[in-house]
């Protein structure tokens, strides 16, 4: 028998990540047509192979039930965000005199990985108002359509705060 031990055929968290980007791929085109089924599933699989080998970063995701509580309700959250973040622009653009602070503020994380810090920059850029300038360690530079405050802490509520506490339980 041989001793050595063998190597993995796919990489660890293939699997997982390939499920996570077939379903996004399926739900951004509502449609349970073949074709297109077929068409996600190779994509997402070449997206999922070429990420797994070369990043570690998707097997430090805690793939727990915890965990999966936490992506759920960091998505709801998303969601809810979402939605004021749109009707706070709604109210901007209809607005009969434009009454904006537009600015550049700092935003501190208590994240620690790279992929849970990307996921909020990414989370904090798709909200309407707000566009992620810079990461550097711990802190986010981000443009605000309308800044409320400068203070790092109060903008790090403010625009960190309703995701970071779940994004902590998911990426660490």
């Amino acid at each position: 028998m041989d001793t050595k031990r063998r190597k993995a055929v796919a990489p660890q968290g293939l699997l997982s990540l390939w499920v996570v980007l077939f379903v996004v791929w399926m739900a951004a085109n509502s449609t349970l047509a073949v074709e297109v089924a077929l068409l996600g599933a190779v994509l997402t699989f070449a997206l999922a192979y070429a990420f797994t080998t070369s990043s570690d970063a998707w097997r430090r995701i805690r793939w727990t039930p915890s965990g999966f509580y936490h992506f759920l309700a960091y998505t709801g959250t998303f969601l809810v965000e979402l939605v004021k973040a749109n009707v706070a622009m709604m109210k901007i653009v209809y607005s009969p005199r434009i009454d904006i602070k537009p600015g550049v503020v700092r935003v501190r994380t208590k994240l620690k990985s790279p992929i849970g810090r990307l996921a909020l920059a990414n989370t904090i850029a798709l909200t309407p108002g707000s566009l992620v300038l810079d990461v550097k360690d711990e802190l986010l530079y981000i443009h605000w359509l309308d800044v409320q405050s400068t203070d790092t802490e109060v903008a790090s509520a403010a625009m960190a705060g309703p995701f970071e506490d779940h994004l902590e339980k998911v990426f660490g």
